[in-house]
């Protein structure tokens, strides 16, 4: 129960924050929002650096050494990904350094905290496992990033007060979670996105009806606009309770089917995008 109280605590402070200072900005603007401070919460699509230092597993994984980050970085940051991620470009066009990972005890967090992990889920490992589903990545939930997110800035404010002035000027980043806790149910270690080229290896069928015009799973996709039609809805009863509230609903199934869509305006083939899906082996 105190845990309890303590996380509601953050999440209340987080809308006390908005409520009392956010101002809306576009997103190629976002610099003009003079944001100080970003701090996110998330999975492998966000995480600059904490799984590979929160465990052996972590450690052991292929994020930890190259090719990961070798192209950009010239070495292995822990980001699930050569280049940049999306929290990355946030923060480039928000005029801010690169998010450290929590977890790097000898970092810099001035303008922010990453506490992101790779592999979490937005259930605790506890709840999922009463399910039978098991968590072999990470156990670090969004709960306990936010406990970890409670304990930051009990170290860095006073009291509630100065909190709330420390961080007027900040942006929060929530997600995107949960698509693991869907994930090790279906089809362990991966996201379950109907493009991705591991699901559509996994789950390959001669059955077209089964594709979309992109080569993508339908079945798999309509999960995730489930869910996303979910957390939509509980965004709009936020903003309810908290009339004078920004929140903001980040559309990245649509953004990504848009980046199809648009390929070859772009400069990509459109033949060559979906063989890449296709193709993996």
């Amino acid at each position: 129960m105190a845990s309890n109280q303590k996380l509601l605590s953050v999440l209340l402070l987080i809308i006390t924050v908005s409520l009392l200072f956010s101002q809306p900005c576009q997103s190629h603007l976002l610099k003009m929002c003079n944001f100080a401070q970003i701090y996110q919460l998330g999975d492998s699509i966000s995480d600059t650096g904490n799984l590979i230092r929160e465990s052996f597993i972590g450690a052991a994984s292929p994020f930890s050494r190259l090719p990961f980050g070798e192209t950009f970085f010239n070495n292995a940051t822990g980001r699930c990904s050569n280049g940049l991620l999306m929290i990355d470009f946030f923060a480039l066009e928000a005029g801010l350094p690169f998010l450290n990972s929590y977890k790097n005890i000898d970092a810099n967090f001035k303008h922010g905290v990453n506490f992101a992990v790779a592999g979490s889920t937005a259930l605790s490992a506890h709840v999922l496992a009463k399910k039978g589903i098991s968590c072999p990545v990470t156990n670090s939930s969004l709960h306990l990033q936010l406990e970890w997110m409670h304990t930051y800035f009990n170290s860095i404010c006073y009291n509630h007060r100065d909190c709330i002035e420390k961080l007027k000027n900040s942006l929060f980043m929530v997600g995107e979670i949960g698509g693991n806790d869907y994930n090790y149910a279906l089809f362990q270690g991966n996201f379950s996105i109907g493009c991705l080229p591991i699901y559509l290896t996994g789950f390959k069928t001669n059955d077209s009806t089964t594709y979309d015009e992109y080569h993508c799973l339908k079945g798999l996709n309509e999960l995730s606009m489930y869910h996303n039609d979910h957390v939509q809805k509980v965004i709009k009863d936020l903003k309810k309770e908290y009339p004078n509230t920004i929140i903001v609903y980040g559309d990245y199934y649509n953004a990504f089917q848009w980046l199809f869509h648009n390929a070859p305006r772009l400069g990509f083939d459109a033949v060559f995008t979906k063989s890449m899906l296709w193709n993996w082996r």
